[in-house]
Order: C-alpha cells, then sequence, then structure tokens
C-alpha cells in the first residue's frame, strides 16, 4: 500500500488542478458567454416567438398568435421570391468575381515585382472605406464619371450608359462596388497560402518541362484548397448579408415587372427583410423573414465548408 500513495496523491493533485483550471476558464467566459446570450439566443427565441404572432411593435398591442401564416404569406409574396432570385445571382457572381480578382492581386503581388508591398497596400485599402461611403463614391462615378469619359473619349456606349437606372446591369454595378472593397481582404489570405508553397515544388516542375497553368493546377491548387475553403466562406456570407453598400449606392432599384407586379430590381434579401420591417411597418412578416434567411444561410454555409473541406481532402 505504501507503494500505491504517492501515484495516488499525485493524481488528487492532478485532479484538483483540473478542476481549478476549470474554474478559471468557466470564470473567464462568462462575461463573453453571458453578453452572447443576452445579445444573441434570447433575441433569436424571442424572434421566433414574434414571427408566429401578427406583432408590430407598437406599445400597449399584445401580439395575437397566428402560427405560419407569416411562412405563408412570405412564400406567395413575389417580392420575395424575386429578392430570393436576385440574392442568389448577385452571391454567385460576387463570389466567382471576389476570389478571381483576390486570386489574381495575389498572384501580381508576391511575384518578384519593384513596388509589390505598394501595390498590396493600394489593393487593401478599399477594404477600409465603409460600405455606405463606397457606395456614395461609386454612385458618383457610374452617374457623372463614366458618362463624362464617354463624352471626351467620344465612345457614345460609356456616355449614355445609365448603370443604376438599368434594372438589368444595376446588379452588376453592385457587383462591381462590392468586389472592388472586398477583394483586397481576400487577397491577404491567398497570400499567406501562396507564400506557404514549397519553392522546391514549383522548380522541381519548371525543371520537368511545366508550364505555369500545369504547376498552378498540379501543385499550387492543392496546396492551397485551405485557403479556398476560408475565402469561399467568407465571401459567401458577406455577399448574402450585404445591406450598406446596395442602401448607399441603389436604395434597392430601380423598378422592374416581375410575374406582372412592381419589384425593386437590387432589393438583395437583407434590404427586403429590413424594407418590410421599417417602411412597411410588419414587423411580424419582417421577423419571419429574417428567420427563414437565417436558416436558409446556415444551411448554404454549412454546406460549402462541408464540400471545401471533402475537396481538400481529395486533392
Amino acid at each position: 500500500m505504501g507503494d500505491l500513495v504517492p501515484p495516488l496523491f499525485k493524481k488528487g493533485l492532478i485532479m484538483r488542478q483540473y478542476k481549478s483550471d476549470r474554474l478559471w476558464f468557466w470564470l473567464f467566459l462568462a462575461p463573453a458567454l453571458f453578453a452572447f446570450i443576452l445579445v444573441v439566443i434570447i433575441p433569436f427565441i424571442m424572434g421566433i416567438y414574434y414571427s408566429l404572432t401578427d406583432w408590430q411593435a407598437v406599445a400597449g398591442i399584445k401580439p395575437n398568435f397566428v402560427g405560419l401564416e407569416n411562412y405563408k404569406t412570405m412564400f406567395t409574396d413575389i417580392a420575395f421570391q424575386y429578392s430570393l432570385i436576385r440574392t442568389f445571382l448577385f452571391t454567385f457572381l460576387s463570389v466567382m468575381s471576389i476570389n478571381f480578382m483576390a486570386l489574381l492581386f495575389a498572384f501580381l503581388v508576391t511575384r518578384e515585382v519593384k513596388g509589390k508591398n505598394f501595390f498590396r497596400a493600394g489593393f487593401f485599402i478599399p477594404n477600409l472605406i465603409g460600405g455606405l461611403v463606397l457606395g456614395y463614391i461609386w454612385q458618383f462615378i457610374f452617374k457623372s464619371v463614366v458618362p463624362s469619359i464617354g463624352t471626351l473619349l467620344h465612345i457614345p456606349a460609356l456616355e449614355d450608359l445609365l448603370l443604376l437606372a438599368d434594372p438589368t446591369l444595376a446588379l452588376f454595378g453592385l457587383i462591381f462596388a462590392f468586389t472592388w472593397q472586398y477583394a483586397g481582404y481576400i487577397m491577404m489570405i491567398y497570400i499567406a497560402a501562396l507564400l506557404n508553397v514549397p519553392q522546391e515544388l514549383l522548380e522541381a516542375a519548371e525543371i520537368d518541362g511545366a508550364n505555369f497553368w500545369q504547376k498552378f493546377r498540379s501543385i499550387t491548387l492543392p496546396m492551397i484548397a485551405q485557403a479556398f475553403t476560408i475565402t469561399s466562406f467568407l465571401t459567401l456570407v458577406n455577399s448574402f448579408k450585404q445591406f450598406d453598400i446596395i442602401i448607399a449606392l441603389t436604395k434597392g432599384g430601380p423598378s422592374t415587372i416581375y410575374n406582372g407586379e412592381i419589384v425593386n430590381a437590387t432589393e438583395l434579401l437583407a434590404v427586403h427583410i429590413y424594407n418590410v420591417a421599417f417602411k412597411y411597418n410588419d414587423m411580424a412578416q419582417g421577423q419571419a423573414r429574417a428567420i427563414i434567411f437565417f436558416l436558409m444561410l446556415s444551411v448554404i454555409s454549412i454546406a460549402q465548408v462541408y464540400f471545401s473541406k471533402k475537396r481538400e481532402v481529395e486533392m
């Protein structure tokens, strides 16, 4: 028994230390956890309840329970359907354009060229500009600068181009402005990934006669697959949630016709939910649409990460 005392005593010390560490862990976590529950979890649960009522956020008026009526109305609303379609289109095109431009910028600024640090800073600076300010800047460019350039260079296509007034082209104006803002941030992630690609592999492939595309497809792309997972997730989520640039640039307009009803060409889901809740003062409908927006974005984001991770393993 004497031989067993030291190990048991040591085990007791380890258990006491473990309990003490867990106590300190929860003490340090408690403020952030309390704030998260108070600001996120409780309002979310209340939001689910309010989406099942006719709540109008008017003091003294108790909301009545209406069940799934708000959700039925939402899915039959032409404006919601059109907003959903345009959001998916905007997200798909934004994810493609941002990642393409970011990867192109990353390749440019990781080459041995003069002033590459200057170019890195230049590409990144637009990300520091707030969405509202950026929207007003591009509104001025699209409305005044582009037609003036067309007049100066005698290019009728630019001279008569009213990008933000055209229901078909206005969405591409948003994509252009959003790509200009966000590509520099995504570029930094690609730079970190490209700098971690072993140069020995690229040099060996070059000695074997591989061209740039062969080296990119067989070596660089598999080595930066993890960066693609991160950048795809970030661009996907931010594209779906885009709000401030749209408010500053188009306010959801211009108007167009969809299924015989007047709708707004650039009113994406985030803007649509805001308008329903605050512009049309239908809080319950706005809350129901916000719940569906959250569930949809969660499912799409989780699926994207899952398939990207699976792709990493295959590569």
